[in-house]
């Protein structure tokens, strides 16, 4: 058994840029004398780590801490599963430092129960400077610099844009598609779920340029997984890759400098705008004032200025906080930061629908379905597609 002064962390960080971006705190908090059990499972928020988190909550021995994302973490605060973190909160300001985009899965009626790690903005595409170069040098503003890019990449004889062919990958290439469309029409789709914006004209549209960019996949992206594909644009494989700033971590681990070897950009036609999802680590329902206090010690390391510029500058994303400095930043770190206070501040800031920060699991996974049909042929056009999404959403909800 772990000390009483241990924490134990359910994550599923197990990617060579994220676990070293997990070691920052483990370092940090082992400086304040607290021990570090780990709990990884691999492969993405899996249902694996999902179940074994249950049978651990209902024996009445939860873990400390449970990286967690979106309305995941609302749904054990329903439950009545997780701690508070409002001594900690209060004490360091963190409402006015948190977008309320954020707190929107940070708090439960309005109570804190989960520690934001860091922002990640889903609407980036990573691009192979020498890939750039050779297409003409011009990073694409709209959807049709956009096609002339990918047709120069396949005239040169790459692949043009690599992917994973798992359903979130899908859906975050779908993110972007439908955040080009515009602010209004992203949140009326996604987040307001109005049936008309899901099955009409724009839809449709935007499930053509998903067809679209299909056709620019090389054949054998069956199950890759999302780090295969980045390492696909960094050897030089394949000109670029619609991922989260995750992505960015892996290219940094290559030892790649943004604006040398690769290039970092909206998704055309979305610069302005953010969709986002945001690494929390939900707090448990732990007995015991030991427990309790290394529990609120992690929430407060978690928190701070000095950890967040640390942590992030090494997963690619951005502070979860709006006064940390870009200091420690790379450019590509820099844009992040600057692109995430605009949008907080223009109210352009979106959950991501891919990430579980737009809508409910079981819309998310109607739509994962109908988007993954799209991209794999299952629908003869756009309007086919959109009318499907419509209906799976309404069954979903």
């Amino acid at each position: 058994m772990a000390k009483a002064a241990d924490v134990e962390v359910l994550h599923w960080w197990t990617s060579g840029g994220e676990a070293a971006a997990l070691n920052v705190l483990k370092e940090d908090l082992k400086s304040k004398g607290i021990g570090w059990v780990d709990m990884p499972v691999a492969g993405g928020g899996g249902e694996a780590a999902m179940t074994a988190l249950r049978a651990r909550v209902t024996a009445g021995n939860p873990p400390t801490a449970v990286q967690m994302l979106g309305f995941d973490i609302q749904d054990w605060a329903q439950q009545g599963a997780l701690g508070n973190l409002d001594a900690v909160a209060t004490a360091e300001g963190w409402d006015k430092v948190v977008p309320a985009a954020l707190q929107r899965f940070s708090k439960y009626d309005g109570h804190w129960i989960a520690a934001p790690v860091n922002v990640h903005s889903t609407n980036w595409i990573w691009i192979s400077k020498d890939a750039l170069d050779k297409a003409g040098g011009k990073a694409p503003q709209n959807w049709d610099d956009l096609v002339v890019v990918l047709d120069k990449m396949k005239a040169n004889g790459i692949t043009p844009l690599a992917h994973g062919g798992q359903p979130w990958q899908e859906a975050t290439i779908f993110d972007g598609v439908v955040l080009s469309e515009g602010n209004d029409f992203y949140k009326k789709a996604f987040i307001d779920l109005d049936p008309e914006a899901l099955g009409g004209k724009q839809m449709a549209d935007a499930f053509d340029r998903l067809m679209k960019l299909r056709t620019y996949v090389d054949d054998n992206f069956s199950g890759r997984d999302w780090n295969l594909a980045s390492a696909m644009v960094i050897n030089g494989q394949a000109g670029m890759q619609i991922m989260g700033d995750w992505a960015k971590g892996e290219f940094l681990k290559a030892g790649k400098k943004p604006g040398v070897d690769f290039v970092c950009i909206r998704f055309p036609g979305t610069q302005g705008s953010v969709t986002f999802n945001s690494d929390q680590f939900a707090m448990f329902n732990v007995q015991g004032d030991d427990k309790q206090k290394a529990q609120a010690q992690m929430a407060s390391s978690i928190e701070s200025p000095k950890f967040q510029s640390a942590f992030n500058v090494v997963k690619g994303s951005v502070p979860a906080r709006t006064d940390v400095p870009d200091t420690d930043f790379d450019d590509c770190g820099k844009k992040g930061i600057k692109d995430l206070a605009e949008a907080n501040t223009n109210g352009t800031l979106f959950g991501s629908m891919a990430h579980g920060h737009a809508a409910p699991a079981a819309v998310k996974n109607a739509v994962y379905d109908v988007v993954t049909g799209a991209f794999n042929g299952k629908y003869k056009d756009g309007t086919e597609a959109a009318q499907a999404l419509a209906s799976a959403v309404a069954a979903a909800k």
